[in-house]
């Protein structure tokens, strides 16, 4: 997914370095997103939690492997279970997200992998395409305000 916003680097950047600003636009706006633990650090640990609309609560962590502030960062996302512990029976996607000044604002390149066809088709299935083009939506708002 490419995304370009109407802001400086450093304010997009700033959206997933700050752990309130990453929990307005993490989660699409049926599931939105609360931070609980987020340091945008090569070998820390994020973990967040989604609420559906139902009140349920789905658990999710990144493990940052990589930042190269303010131009990328990549991570592993998985599924947990509510004591943030990872669900091996839910698909880990290995993430890089970039941040280049574009046209007087930000291009930001958003790339996802998986262990294998199945693991992407089980995402699919779930939603993320649609989940993450509506969270990502939500940063025009963000940045505006």
């Amino acid at each position: 997914i490419t995304a370009d916003f109407a802001a400086p680097l450093a304010r997009i950047w700033q959206v997933y370095a700050d752990p309130r600003q990453l929990e307005r636009v993490w989660g699409p706006p049926s599931h939105p997103a609360t931070i609980v633990d987020h340091s945008l650090t090569p070998g820390s640990r994020t973990t967040y939690f989604m609420t559906g609309p139902d009140g349920e609560k789905y658990a999710g962590y990144w493990e940052i492997t990589a930042v190269d502030e303010p131009t990328s960062f990549s991570f592993l996302d998985g599924f947990a279970d509510a004591d943030f512990n990872p669900n091996p029976d839910l698909p880990v996607s290995r993430n890089v997200y970039t941040f280049a000044e574009h046209d007087g604002g930000t291009r930001t390149t958003y790339v996802s992998a998986y262990s294998s066809a199945e693991a992407l088709r089980q995402v699919l299935d779930m939603g993320v395409v649609e989940g993450a083009s509506s969270a990502i939506n939500q940063i025009d708002d963000l940045i505006a305000s």
